[in-house]
């Protein structure tokens, strides 16, 4: 049996090496890219909700829909832009500064007209610190 050159044998490991690195970073884009979801509206979902499909819903919470029942959570989302709505039973830890009017994101289904969401999946977006200044605040 003859031995392997040390130069070969290290342009081989360095191939694997290499091939190894590229495949992992094609698995972690590839990852990335997939598991990303977009946000939909309280319109589109109504409009285009496929049974069993999973949702990220995202809008308002609408005035006065707030109700707890048991340990469930239920209120209605509605269009940032619009009158749209759709009821939501959610279940699981409430983020301290949900309340109506305030912007949501949950994912869950459509199930008989009312969103279902995933326990622990409720999520407060946080108001902007930055506002337009208006005349009245200019002092």
């Amino acid at each position: 049996m003859t031995a392997m050159d040390p130069a070969r044998k290290r342009r081989l490991r360095l191939f694997v090496a290499l091939s190894t690195v590229v495949v992992l970073a094609g698995a972690l884009v590839y990852t990335s890219f997939s598991a990303a979801t977009q946000a939909s509206t309280p319109s589109q979902v109504t409009a285009a909700a496929e049974p069993g499909r999973s949702y990220e819903l995202t809008g308002k919470v609408v005035d006065g829909s707030v109700s707890a029942r048991g340990d469930e959570l239920r209120f209605a989302i509605r269009d940032r832009a619009g009158p749209q709505s759709v009821p939501v039973v959610y279940a699981g830890v409430v983020p301290d500064p949900f309340r109506e009017g305030r912007e949501v994101i949950v994912e869950g289904q459509m199930r008989q007209g009312t969103f279902v969401a995933e326990r622990d999946s409720l999520v407060t977006k946080c108001p902007s610190k930055f506002t337009k200044e208006t005349a009245s605040t200019r002092g």
